[in-house]
């Protein structure tokens, strides 16, 4: 009898495992398909193109070293988004904590050693500028997390709000108070951040630096504490069901606060690595769309953190290898748009994958949100 049930367990577990994969890889297939055919009518080989796509994205060396420089922002933001759905929050504002993270992760960076008044060990100085953008992101998130436990505002609208508040204030430091003093262009930035601040790149000749393996352990990281963990347990029940882990005695409140702030954490570390690994200073509109992008990520990881790492890949290898497709093709990279949003609406609306293909979906599925100000 054990053995039968043990034998009827895996069954079940083996067919929910394939069911939450084929619908992301079926909305993946779907939009590469679509996404040919557009290609088809306006003049181009799709085959040619995507050929092109994957030879810029993954054909040498160098090629390998960029995506993985895409896929570190990545990986990042959609484990923020990723993280606020298991606790049952929206989180639209990585944008502008990713933004704030570079900015802060960029002052320590570039003013710290004048502040101090002598050059600081980079053993202190990086984890000074990184720890800043953590700070910010999570600071800026806690306050929508804040309005959604104690007045019930929805984290929707506020997050959106706060993206616009995030992003003018980073435009108006970046044009004033924070600005390059020997700026030459017309791009605002700051100006750039002490050697001492750097994270190292790995390989001699290749941007991909440290901060990609920090992306690859932090994405472990939110696994452990999501399901290793009382408070991942804690995240988790919220996000199922808020009346439920109140009845059972789980501070509701405490935990959207959390949630918040641990995703804007992620969020803000990702604007950090950005400067003090790959661009070495905050430049106005480096980031724009790795926030919103990250919410497409989540939803094609199915918002597990092995997911959202492969998600991640697929997003930044069609980023890295759409240049070289326009090289060869001439067909624009707004073409890998098209596809994004395709493979957004095909996760987001999965029941059109499930119509088109006749297929039956098990297991969990993703809470977005559970109602205005609920």
């Amino acid at each position: 009898m054990q053995e039968k049930e043990g034998r009827k367990w895996w069954r079940n577990f083996a067919e929910d495992s394939i069911s939450s994969i084929l619908v992301p890889l079926l909305a993946v297939l779907t939009a590469v398909v679509i996404g040919g055919l557009v290609i088809a009518l306006s003049g181009g080989n799709p085959f040619f193109a995507y050929a092109g796509l994957f030879e810029g994205a993954f054909g040498s060396q160098k090629a390998l070293s960029e995506t993985a420089v895409w896929a570190t922002p990545y990986i990042f933001a959609g484990l923020a988004v990723a993280l606020a759905f298991k606790g049952g929050l929206f989180n639209i504002g990585a944008e502008g904590q990713l933004a704030f993270g570079a900015v802060a992760g960029a002052l320590i960076g570039y003013a710290l050693p004048d502040w101090v008044g002598h050059d600081i060990p980079a053993t202190l100085h990086v984890p000074l500028a990184v720890g800043a953008g953590v700070l910010a992101g999570t600071l800026w998130a806690a306050i929508p997390g804040m309005l959604k436990a104690y007045t019930g505002g929805h984290e929707v609208i506020n997050t959106i709000m706060m993206n616009y508040i995030a992003l003018n204030m980073t435009s108006f430091l970046l044009n004033g108070p924070m600005q390059d003093p020997v700026l030459t262009s017309v791009s605002s930035r700051t100006p750039p951040i002490a050697e001492s601040a750097y994270i190292p790149q790995i390989f001699d000749g290749l941007r991909v630096h440290w901060g990609f393996v920090l992306a690859l352990i932090m994405a472990v990281l939110v696994w452990l504490v999501l399901w290793k963990t009382t408070l991942g347990f804690e995240i988790r029940t919220v996000g199922s069901n808020p009346d439920a882990a109140k009845y059972a005695g789980i501070n509701v409140k405490r935990t959207i606060i959390l949630t918040m702030a641990f995703s804007g954490a992620l969020a803000g570390l990702a604007g950090a690595i950005e400067v003090t690994g790959l661009n070495h200073r905050h430049e106005l509109g480096f980031s724009i769309g790795y926030g919103f992008d990250a919410i497409a990520i989540a939803l094609l990881g199915k918002t597990h953190p092995l997911g959202v790492v492969l998600a991640a890949f697929l997003f930044a290898a069609m980023r890295n290898g759409a240049t070289r497709m326009q090289f060869l093709t001439q067909i624009p990279v707004d073409i890998i748009s098209v596809i994004q949003a395709l493979i957004l609406v095909f996760i987001a609306a999965d029941a059109i994958i499930r119509f088109i293909y006749r297929i039956r979906i098990k297991g969990e599925r993703v809470v977005l949100t559970r109602g205005w100000g609920g």
